[in-house]
């Protein structure tokens, strides 16, 4: 199998960058000689090699779309259709789930063999190598340095090596979460109870999916975290935006989470409050929805400073607290898959930026668009089970990826980011509220009043500065 380095300089040879993509899929495909077909077939005059230029592959977009209601419609998330859990029982269906939907991403890409079968013929497979995919049970570094990891299937554990001297494999091995989904080639070791990792493959977006486009006008407006009750809620920069709004051709209005600031969600909270009622901080918010256009249709969605419970899937915020919002405005859980005029949109808070951040190296609060991209790449909006971010172990893991959005809408940092990776739009919408006294404690310097403009025909941003 050739290595990245190798791949490089293959393409460097004949006059040519390559994209990081290509060389990945030139890895999965382990045909070399798709080097020389790809520069061959390279119109002149082409400086950096990239997906379009592989002979043969072919953009596919994600499902063809059949649009109960053409302007707006819930696909998954609608309120009151995340139950409640029942006991361990529903773990076990929890994470059989996930392993089975993100397994079959994988296969799309490798062909693996159980983890049983290595173990019962580590003879058999010792001089060659062998693919496996697995869930994350665990994972350390060594005292030389090399990542260790545990895998699991359905049938049994292996654990699996990622040695600091192969740059292909452990740069992207530093980044392996606890309980996500890899697809891992490589050799046996003599006894059969380790495998040298060679390759490493993540569920991912297909090197050619294709966004969908709206095929007519229309633009959404994304924004996150309005902590209405808050102190530092910035009341002024928001009545800017709400007679921005009123002049504006957008048609929709999404807001991911955080709507009120909520009680006791943290110590002391009751001195940064100006409205300490929790009933009176969800009417003033519906207030400012009644105030804004009522041709805009407005979704909104809970976060962790919302009336809901903590873990993951939230269900949307309960009637009684939302009565006096408006007939345009419709609450659903988080997260929800959205489609607007064909295009999805995956609205989610975003509390699992704090384990991903935490547990990434080199991760920071500061450039939430490479989260984004590791949540992509993962096909998981929460990957690591009992940390900062509760989970809800219910039958079906609806944390899962799947369908592709063409949009991923996130908050919950207070700082704006945008990211595209491979045709998935990325946007982290910052908030409406300024430094915060735990954000000065922990360094972090939010971006307030953002408020980005997204054209559903092309889907290209425009973010306005309301600050």
């Amino acid at each position: 199998m050739l290595a990245n380095a190798e791949i490089v300089r293959r393409f460097l040879e004949l006059k040519h960058q390559v994209h990081p993509d290509v060389v990945s899929y030139i890895r999965e495909q382990d045909d070399p000689s798709l080097i020389d077909r790809i520069a061959a077939a390279v119109p002149d005059g082409t400086l950096v090699i990239s997906a379009e230029h592989i002979p043969g592959l072919k953009k596919v977009r994600d499902g063809t779309r059949f649009l109960t209601n053409p302007e707006l419609e819930i696909i998954v998330g609608s309120a009151g259709t995340t139950g409640s859990v029942t006991g361990h029982e529903d773990a076990v269906h929890y994470f059989r789930d996930r392993y089975n939907q993100l397994a079959s991403m994988v296969r799309g890409r490798m062909t693996a063999m159980p983890i049983e079968a290595l173990a019962k013929s580590p003879h058999r497979y010792r001089d060659e190598e062998c693919s496996i995919i697995g869930m994350v049970a665990e994972t350390r570094t060594t005292a030389k340095g090399h990542r260790l990891v545990e895998l699991e299937d359905p049938t049994g554990s292996i654990r699996v090596l990622f040695n600091k001297g192969r740059d292909e494999s452990f740069s992207e091995a530093e980044k392996i979460l606890p309980d996500e989904v890899l697809g891992v080639r490589g050799k046996l070791s003599n006894d059969g109870g380790l495998l040298f990792a060679d390759q490493l493959t993540r569920p991912d977006i297909p090197i050619n999916h294709a966004p969908f486009r709206s095929d007519r006008p229309g633009k959404a407006i994304m924004i996150s975290d309005v902590h209405v009750g808050s102190d530092t809620f910035l009341n002024e920069a928001w009545n800017r935006f709400a007679d921005w709004l009123q002049d504006s051709d957008a048609a929709y209005l999404l807001i991911a989470g955080d709507l009120v600031d909520g009680i006791g969600i943290y110590p002391g909270q009751e001195n940064e409050l100006t409205i300490k009622n929790i009933y009176e901080q969800y009417d003033v918010f519906a207030e400012m929805l009644r105030d804004l256009p009522s041709r805009i249709q407005i979704v909104v969605i809970p976060g962790n400073h919302d009336v809901v419970r903590m873990a993951e899937p939230q269900p949307a915020i309960p009637a009684e607290f939302t009565e006096k919002f408006p007939a345009n405005c419709t609450v659903a859980e988080n997260p929800c898959l959205l489609n607007l005029q064909g295009v999805r949109v995956l609205m989610y808070h975003g509390r699992s930026y704090d384990d991903m951040i935490g547990l990434i190296p080199g991760a920071s609060y500061e450039r939430p668009g490479e989260i984004m991209d590791e949540m992509l790449k993962r096909r998981l909006l929460a990957s690591p089970y009992g940390m900062r971010t509760p989970i809800a172990a219910m039958k079906t893991d609806r944390l899962v990826i799947d369908p592709l959005p063409e949009i991923l809408l996130t908050g919950h940092v207070h700082i704006c980011g945008i990211t595209r990776y491979r045709g998935v739009l990325g946007v982290n919408a910052g908030t409406w509220q300024s430094q915060t006294s735990f954000q000065k404690q922990m360094n972090i310097h939010p971006t307030p009043a953002r408020a980005f403009v997204v054209d559903l025909q092309t889907l290209q941003t425009e973010v306005m500065d309301f600050s």
